[in-house]
């Protein structure tokens, strides 16, 4: 394991490959470790905490029963409000802010690796909330569309056909007018008697 890119700033090597090896099995696909903080105590720092900072998420990291085993505090980067760092005559304190739990704290941070959690750390807040208003801004541009296509293409009710009186009526003269013909071709023809031919015609006229 490399680990070169992470003690530049003096932090101990041996703290920094050993929550290395714990981080492994706990980072998703695709997220890195960006920067390791390692606590420095006045005194000899036997069991240092830790700040790790990767590309999704900031972990911070507890050494508990002598070393044996760790407390890790995870925060995606928009579960947090702020952070703050604040120098002291030995280290640095600093502070995250989230958006729904206590402020949480590790001091003796040395000044330098402070500086840097500080930077990096703010950058990273500031390119997921870009992120997220970028999907917020997509998502309202999708909706508006989905609304507007959802509009334009609003099946409209269906108008009841209208008939106008004078269409019946034409209609209606029409088939009169072809029943008077064919009664009438039947006569010529002396299919039927004039007798019937009258009384059929005065008939179909008397539907007028």
């Amino acid at each position: 394991m490399n680990i070169d890119r992470y003690i530049n700033e003096e932090q101990d090597p041996k703290t920094v490959e050993k929550i290395l090896g714990k981080l492994q099995d706990m980072l998703d696909s695709g997220e890195l470790v960006t920067y390791i903080a390692v606590q420095k105590k006045p005194a000899v720092t036997l069991l240092p905490d830790c700040i790790v900072l990767t590309n999704k998420r900031i972990f911070l990291c507890e050494a508990t029963n002598l070393g044996l085993s760790t407390n890790f505090e995870i925060f995606n980067w928009a579960d947090l409000k702020t952070i703050t760092f604040k120098e002291e005559f030995f280290g640095a304190k600093f502070t995250i802010v989230p958006t729904d739990n206590e402020n949480l704290t590790v001091d003796y941070i040395p000044k330098v690796q402070a500086r840097k959690l500080y930077q990096l750390a703010k950058e990273a807040m500031e390119k997921q909330q870009s992120q997220s208003q970028l999907n917020d801004k997509v998502s309202a541009v999708i909706e508006e569309r989905e609304s507007n296509d959802y509009q334009s293409f609003k099946l409209q009710p269906e108008e009841e056909p209208t008939i106008k009186e004078e269409s019946i009526k034409v209609e209606e003269e029409d088939e009169l007018t072809l029943k008077l013909k064919k009664l009438k071709t039947l006569f010529d023809k002396q299919l039927i008697t004039r007798e019937e031919y009258e009384s059929k015609k005065l008939e179909l006229l008397s539907q007028l």
